[in-house]
């Protein structure tokens, strides 16, 4: 939290840097976009970048962990509240598939460019990811009669479809009501199979 209007202005920075990195991430790879590149997307010069990372792994790092730990966080909050297992699943299903349609750079940042991450950062978001598809096994496992191994590929399943979003559609008709109505439907299918 920002105490101060120029402590506001800092977070704010850091965000829009963020962001600017994730699209040029997710138009040109890691190794193409220049810190440079990714200032003057955020309105700052490439100097001034280093003020809040210690370079494009340091952003690489702070978008993918962010990530991971929105979903954690996210995910639990989500699916404290419902009353049973089918609601809390729904509750998830929406979850990620909001985070599908309004983040498609970072997917595809995520599948492209983990390998670019520190050994101690791309060990924290295998962590955070973990955690995520535990919440999904354990919810899902509620609801389906399968083993592990096959409650944990019914989840994996269904985060490939949703992941496949940002390859999939167009960005005209990525966040529409019917492609959002598709996706919900399509991954409870896939998540309850016979």
């Amino acid at each position: 939290m920002a105490n101060t209007a120029r402590e506001q202005a800092k977070l704010d920075r850091h965000d829009a840097l963020l962001r600017a990195a994730s699209r040029l991430f997710a138009a040109k790879g890691f190794a193409a976009a220049s810190i440079e590149e990714i200032g003057a997307a955020a309105g700052v010069s490439g100097p001034a970048v280093y003020r809040h990372f210690d370079g494009k792994q340091g952003i690489l790092g702070a978008l993918l962990i962010g990530v991971s730990e929105d979903l954690v966080a996210g995910g639990l909050e989500v699916s404290e509240s419902p009353p049973d297992a089918d609601a809390k699943m729904d509750a998830l299903i929406r979850f990620h598939v909001s985070f599908a349609v309004r983040d498609p750079d970072v997917i595809r940042v995520q599948d492209r460019d983990v390998a670019h991450l520190r050994d101690e950062d791309r060990a924290r978001v295998r962590a955070l990811q973990r955690t995520y598809i535990d919440l999904w096994i354990r919810t899902l496992g509620d609801i389906v009669d399968a083993d592990a191994s096959s409650l944990r590929l019914r989840v994996q399943a269904c985060f490939g479809l949703l992941n496949s979003t940002p390859h999939s559609t167009r960005a005209s008709e990525r966040s529409s009501a019917g492609t959002i109505r598709t996706l919900e439907s399509m991954s409870r299918a896939a998540l309850l199979a016979p």
